[in-house]
């Protein structure tokens, strides 16, 4: 019989449902059960796309040995980080101070008053390569409970309340920090790049756009013909050229997969996520726009194409996230074997040959790196799990090729094109990975934004078509006036409200698509009322997430880096100056230097955490511009705007004679000069 996750509508929860473990979602009653039992609670939090998510269940919550143990000794909660990340944090802060690390599927054992025993991430069934088996940890965690719980809920409370400590030291508001930040980030960036592949650090490597972003405005910020400039656009450029290269990019489809295990790009970890495909559209179109190279506008829009073709919902939001793991084979045959990671999205050099004539089945397989063995090197898996199969990556120029196949770069474009669409068609035809199809407010706050930009930059009514259609899915499904905006969607509005990162990404997008329609910024205006009254703390200065149990603050969170996503409060701090620029309060932007203040102990030490926040200070000090688009403009005029790179602008349209006025408080004159 399906446990208790079969009433849910999170698709993570939903796969958990036919364990032979009595999950329970989280709730009040469940900790209120674990009280009436007088046993502890277990919680495991993942999300439906994650790899060793979907080998723990395999290994442990699928056997009924397992299970037994788990259900004689615990109530066990099972929660969906992408619906509620105030509950992954604040037991992710406990991960990772007592283990060093973290990451999903999180497992943590928990006193019925919610304050964490022990924790870790993934649990293999029995011991195994220095890793506790999970069995055990379950028994012996049980044993302690029955033979020695008060010494455990003493030592659970006085780490709770250490964390909590941690999370509530007031902000130092001092100072805005001094402009050698912006060179110290620099300086930073070049002693982590990896010149010959690109990227910072070595394996394994995420894309991680908020950092190169940051580089091209400060390319901006020192000129591109200074020493610093150059470093910027030089680091960027490289980064940007060996990440289109690799099997991180999906070269047949568009778009990126989560991360590379290796540091050439070339093995990803094939899961796709939605914010890392709004940010990297962006970073490639702001890079097409600074350096003038098409082959980072031809990315861009690569990843819109996969975006409109696979991830667009029907009522015009965005799907969250595609699995790395599917079955091998044919979709019209039944599946024959496990899933394994990469199956979809990797090849075999024997398909090619079947579907290619000779003569373009050769090109391609030197073009893409194909071989009948597979191409990952050893290092990119260790366990020989891509044994025979190949990730397709640019293994050779159009221009090397053309040499070697004595053929013209023209034919060899051509040919590639053709056989790149026959692929993609065989493809399609084949046991597609799970997609998460739940809508994520922030996420695609992040994509509107996206695609706004380039429905301005690339002059597409398709792309501002889909801005506006997932902008008005956000405000028709997921806001009202009386409960604000909820965190996500499927089917209906989730019970999570939205959270700080929710409104400040969402407002972010209706920013962007005000360039377009300037409707969209009343909503903008009402979402950043909501989000001060909601989540603004004025002893952190900043913008809080809070979790909270049977009307307790289990942890308050400030959250202050800037990882796969954007902090929260930093986002904030460029929409509160576009703001200011847009309606003239100065109100917004005192909001604005109040968290940068704040922020600038974090900028002067650690500005590699806080990319956004930096950029947020470099537009503090230089300025906003506002841009007004009023009416409709010359060719030549759309052509200069569409091509300029002004890191320091806000975008919006009114009516008027078709011209540019550029605004500096006050101070307006038409633009270009």
């Amino acid at each position: 019989m399906p446990n208790a996750l079969a009433n849910e509508t999170s698709p993570y929860l939903l796969q958990h449902r036919d364990n032979p473990v009595n999950w329970v979602p989280w709730s009040d009653a469940a900790f209120e059960e674990a009280r009436r039992r007088d046993v502890p609670v277990f919680l495991s939090v993942g999300y439906s796309t994650c790899h060793w998510c979907h080998v723990m269940e395999h290994e442990s919550f699928e056997n009924e040995t397992v299970a037994a143990v788990m259900n004689r000794h615990f109530v066990c909660v099972k929660v969906d980080r992408e619906e509620r990340p105030d509950i992954d944090a604040t037991y992710m802060a406990f991960v990772q101070a007592t283990t060093g690390q973290g990451g999903w599927p999180m497992s943590v054992w928990l006193t019925p008053d919610g304050e964490p025993v022990f924790g870790g991430t993934y649990f293999p069934p029995g011991d195994r390569g220095g890793r506790p088996g999970f069995t055990r940890v379950c028994e012996e965690l049980g044993r302690l409970w029955k033979e020695d719980r008060a010494r455990i809920e003493e030592s659970a409370g006085r780490m709770m309340n250490h964390l909590r400590k941690e999370s509530t030291v007031d902000a130092v508001v001092q100072g805005l920090p001094g402009e050698k930040v912006f060179g110290d980030f620099v300086d930073r960036c070049e002693s982590m790049f990896d010149p010959e592949w690109g990227g910072w650090g070595g394996a394994p490597k995420f894309p991680r756009p908020v950092v190169p972003r940051l580089l091209l405005q400060l390319a901006d910020r020192f000129g591109a013909g200074s020493d610093e400039g150059g470093a910027c656009l030089q680091m960027v450029e490289r980064t940007l050229k060996l990440m289109a290269a690799g099997g991180m990019h999906d070269q047949l489809g568009g778009g990126f997969h989560r991360y590379s295990v290796d540091r050439y790009w070339h093995v990803p970890h094939y899961e796709k996520m939605l914010y890392d495909q709004a940010q990297l559209a962006l970073l490639y179109l702001e890079a097409w726009q600074a350096t003038g190279s098409a082959e980072w506008r031809e990315v861009a829009e690569g990843v819109f194409t996969y975006l409109l073709r696979d991830m667009r919902d029907s009522g015009g939001a965005f799907h969250a996230a595609e699995d790395a793991d599917s079955v091998e084979g044919d979709a019209l045959q039944p599946p024959e074997s496990p899933k394994i990671e990469g199956a979809y999205w990797t090849w075999r050099g024997a398909e090619i040959h079947e579907l290619l004539e000779p003569r373009a089945a050769a090109l391609f397989c030197t073009a893409y790196g194909v071989t009948e063995e597979g191409n990952a090197r050893p290092e990119s898996d260790p366990h020989g799990e891509l044994e025979g199969r190949n990730t397709l990556y640019r293994a050779a120029s159009d221009e090397v090729l053309a040499g070697r196949f004595e053929m013209e770069v023209g034919e060899v474009r051509e040919s590639l094109a053709a056989s790149a669409g026959l692929l993609l068609k065989r493809r399609s035809g084949r046991h597609r990975p799970h997609r998460d199809d739940k809508i994520i407010s922030a996420w695609n706050g992040l994509l509107i934004a996206a695609l706004a930009r380039g429905a301005r930059l690339l002059d597409r009514t398709d792309l501002k078509d889909a801005a506006a259609d997932a902008a008005g899915f956000l405000k028709r499904e997921l806001w009202s006036d009386e409960d604000g905006l909820a965190r996500s969607w499927r089917g209906t509005r989730g019970d999570a409200a939205g959270f700080a990162i929710d409104h400040a990404c969402v407002i972010r997008g209706l920013i962007e698509l005000g360039a377009l329609d300037a409707g969209w910024l009343d909503w903008a205006l009402k979402l950043q009322r909501e989000m001060d009254e909601r989540f603004w703390d004025p002893e952190r200065v900043g913008y809080v997430m809070r979790a909270e149990l049977e009307g307790r603050e289990l942890m308050t969170v400030l959250e202050d880096y800037d990882g796969a996503e954007p902090a929260a409060t930093h986002v904030a701090a460029d929409n509160l100056l576009d703001l200011a620029a847009l309606t003239g309060d100065d109100g917004y932007a005192k909001r604005a230097e109040a968290i940068v203040r704040a922020g600038s102990r974090r900028m002067e030490t650690q500005g590699f955490a806080c990319p956004v926040l930096i950029g947020a200070y470099d537009r503090l000090l230089r300025g906003v511009v506002k841009m007004d688009v009023r009416g409709e403009l010359p060719e030549s005029i759309r052509e200069k705007a569409r091509r300029t790179f002004m890191p320091r602008s806000v975008w919006v349209r009114s009516e008027g004679p078709g011209e540019v006025v550029a605004c500096e408080g006050e101070a307006c004159r038409p633009w270009p000069v």
